[in-house]
């Protein structure tokens, strides 16, 4: 199996230059992506309980997973030098049922890798990494061929894939820091409650939980903006990569001869 050592800085300086030029505004398609997002976890914090609020809940789920998808369309269309409307987030619609059942198995493969451990759950998440991408670009393909294109084209990358989410980080705690801390009061709040039935208060800050979480939820959106298109771009980078090297994807030849062609590391270390 042949791989290769990644430029991360590369590509991000390649996908800032592929967003500048970028026909629909990457800033304008990622607000509408996030504002959306937003309004459906909005939508559902209030929907209540019983089997309407889990309706709900369930319903903004499936949006969001094809809002995420359209973003990613986006994105594979600003690398191919290609215009993508504002309509593209909704153009997972059409592969909707797919998407749905591969979330679930890749969710199911997961769980099982976490019950031997923590750091094999770490690893198989990478290992299905890509599986979403082979499906956004080629729907023709069912959940379990694109997971396990996936676990083939991550071979040699989940180590360098680990570095580029870790190069994020920043930008990622600072988007969620104040989610991270309204969360964590209001959870030590309902355990004094259920255990010493001190009352949860109704605001915070003097403000409802629900505006507040509208309010944190703009200020993720605001910091989102400056990186999160770059980072799906990257991500897309290191997905052409694997499947150049590797020879699995759609689009993707057969991988020039390597003299290590004849072994194969075991799945988990490579």
């Amino acid at each position: 199996m042949m791989f290769e050592n990644i430029d991360r800085k590369k590509c991000k300086w390649e996908a800032a230059e592929l967003l500048r030029e970028a026909q629909v505004s990457p800033k304008g398609m990622t607000a509408l992506f996030m504002g959306l997002t937003l309004a459906l976890g909005l939508i559902s914090s209030v929907g209540g309980g019983g089997f309407l609020g889990i309706f709900i809940s369930i319903l903004a789920g499936l949006l969001s997973t094809v809002l995420t998808a359209g973003f990613v369309l986006y994105c594979m269309a600003i690398r191919r030098g290609e215009r993508a409307e504002y309509l593209t987030l909704f153009d997972g619609f059409s592969f909707v049922g797919k998407l749905i059942v591969l979330d679930l198995v890749t969710l199911f493969f997961i769980f099982l890798w976490s019950l031997l451990f923590i750091i094999p759950g770490f690893i198989a998440a990478y290992r299905y990494s890509f599986a979403r991408f082979n499906l956004y670009e080629n729907p023709g393909i069912g959940a379990m061929e694109a997971l396990d294109m996936s676990k083939r084209q991550t071979l040699g990358y989940k180590s360098q894939l680990f570095m580029l989410d870790l190069s994020y980080f920043g930008w990622n705690l600072l988007a969620r820091f104040p989610t991270m801390v309204l969360t964590q009061i209001v959870a030590r709040d309902v355990t004094a409650e259920i255990l010493y039935g001190i009352p949860s208060p109704d605001t915070y800050f003097g403000l409802p939980i629900l505006v507040l979480d509208l309010v944190f939820g703009i200020w993720q959106i605001a910091v989102a903006l400056f990186y999160y298109p770059n980072y799906v771009c990257v991500q897309l980078s290191y997905f052409e990569t694997a499947k150049r090297t590797s020879g699995v994807g759609l689009g993707a030849e057969p991988p020039q001869a390597s003299p290590w062609d004849g072994w194969n590391a075991p799945d988990g270390l490579s």
